[in-house]
């Protein structure tokens, strides 16, 4: 007897209860319309929150969200998106920091434009990945395309190229890996006897102002050199790099067969705004045959911005780090690194077989992978595409030139209020700055006083302000990233330190003055 025939004389078998169909949550032809109404309802939420927003902060604490968020049982779905986003009002819409808030002083976090928020909408939805040509076509031309737009808006010539990344922090260790990997290769050329890379590496140093960027660093100590590579250099009054201080440096590397494989200026330091001398530093880069890498992450909004000029001496640099995500007011990540001469990308190629054999870059076939430390990435590229076609370069200029021109109202309404002291005056959109007690106060409370004052406005909600420190001084800082901020919205979170710093001297500094006089 066949089975056919056999199974049509079982009795039939008892009914199984329905089980849901998981695949109704895949995105595709049959639930794009369900993926409408989700992603419809998740925005008019957002949308709704942002139009009563009040204040950039509700003053939550970690230990009171914590015991909110470990009571969710994530082993117990909540079978509907609108329960869902219910719940995510209280575990993180209600208590966000609204970077959009024109009381929002704090990191370099920047307020997004609309058409880089539906780029990125896009982009999640289809869900390229950009490391090979066959799974992004136009994803891969689009994010080419904008490699040159940047690189050209450099002034890095016709053999440049580059890559998007996650950020300024691999940007800079991109570029300073291939940097390093150069470096060995010109060693090994001009030796009589190539010495082994592993012979190398102990010589190599990087360069950078002590006002750099923290990845220089940290990127030193990845690339295998630790982070006694790297060698400080004094800046001026003005936080800018000093190039005879540069030229030191350089001299005596070279004096003790060392060798600089970077020298990293800085265009927009984190604390300071400032940006390095550029036309005197590539100088000394090309008078060293040391390659120049500048991290233009924070002042790249200088190349769309009418102070384009302030980038002087950028066109002369072997890699720039960008962050499209800082001063281009785009949704992270999007970012980029670019280099002047694209054959020195070959250093971070690597071809696999089932990926990107070297007969396809043989073929000139376009894979992104072969010259990306990523493997997978999104098509971040699409944001700033969608902005650019939307509002234009000159637009996003003007925004970049918005918030440069109230750092420099806000310079002068800091340097002329006695209540504090402003360490110095704004290239970019930064002010470092501290509350001053007192006369008789001393250095201890002026600190305490400063730490108080920032964390108990960040408590309030009402302003978040950064810090850092000068000298070993504990500072406040202004980064001024939205043009919808204004001086009087300075002067208010002024008047709120001071109001934050009164009440602690009052409860402080007579103890303080009486153990002195003691």
């Amino acid at each position: 007897m066949s089975f056919l025939a056999q199974s049509a004389e079982e009795p039939p078998s008892p009914a199984v209860p329905t089980q849901p169909d998981h695949r109704a949550h895949l995105l595709n032809d049959a639930t794009a319309e369900r993926y409408r109404r989700s992603v419809t309802e998740g925005v008019e939420r957002v949308a709704a929150k942002l139009s009563a927003t009040t204040r950039p902060f509700t003053g939550v604490t970690p230990h009171e969200l914590a015991p909110v968020i470990s009571g969710v049982d994530l082993d117990r779905p909540l079978h509907d998106s609108s329960a869902a986003l219910d719940e995510l009002e209280d575990v993180y819409l209600r208590d966000a920091v609204y970077f959009h808030h024109p009381r929002y002083l704090g990191h370099l976090n920047c307020p997004v434009v609309i058409p880089a928020v539906l780029g990125e909408a896009v982009l999640s939805a289809v869900n390229s990945s950009l490391d090979t040509w066959d799974q992004s076509i136009g994803g891969t031309l689009i994010e080419r395309r904008l490699i040159r737009w940047t690189a050209d808006r450099i002034g890095l010539g016709t053999a440049a190229d580059g890559i998007f990344t996650s950020g300024g922090t691999q940007s800079n260790f991109h570029a300073l890996l291939l940097a390093r990997d150069e470096a060995c290769r010109i060693v090994g050329k001009n030796s009589a006897v190539p010495p082994r890379k592993a012979d190398i590496l102990p010589r190599l140093r990087i360069l950078a102002s002590e006002c750099s960027h923290f990845s220089v660093a940290k990127s030193a100590a990845l690339l295998g050199l630790g982070y006694e590579a790297v060698i400080p250099v004094p800046v001026d009054r003005d936080k800018r790099m000093r190039p005879a201080a540069l030229a030191r440096e350089l001299e005596r590397c070279r004096a003790e067969d060392l060798v600089p494989l970077a020298v990293v200026a800085t265009a927009g330091t984190t604390d300071f705004g400032s940006i390095d001398p550029l036309p005197e530093i590539a100088r000394l880069c090309e008078q060293y045959e040391t390659w120049m890498h500048v991290d233009a992450a924070y002042g790249c909004g200088l190349l769309v911005s009418r102070r384009r000029h302030l980038l002087d001496g950028i066109e002369r640099a072997d890699s720039v780090t960008v962050d499209y995500h800082k001063s281009f007011f785009q949704p992270v990540s999007s970012s980029a690194v670019l280099v002047r001469d694209q054959a020195t990308l070959r250093h971070a190629t690597y071809h696999a077989d089932y990926l990107n054999p070297a007969r396809m870059a043989e073929g000139q076939i376009p894979n992104q992978v072969d010259k990306s430390i990523q493997t997978t990435r999104r098509f971040d590229a699409l944001k700033l595409w969608m902005t650019l076609r939307v509002m234009g370069a000159d637009a996003v200029g003007g925004l970049f030139d918005a918030v440069v021109d109230l750092a420099a109202e806000g310079w002068k309404l800091l340097d002329a209020d006695p209540r504090f002291e402003v360490v110095t005056q704004p290239q970019l959109s930064t002010l470092v700055f501290r509350y001053v007690p007192p006369a008789g106060t001393g250095p201890e409370l002026t600190d305490a006083v400063n730490l108080h004052a920032r964390e108990a406005l960040f408590a309030s909600g009402d302003a978040v302000v950064a810090g850092t420190k000068v000298d070993g001084a504990h500072y406040l800082k202004f980064t001024l990233l939205n043009p919808q901020t204004t001086v009087h919205d300075i002067a208010c979170v002024l008047d709120l330190i001071d109001g934050h710093a009164l009440r602690y001297l009052s409860q402080h500094a007579e103890p303080e003055l009486a153990a002195r006089a003691g």
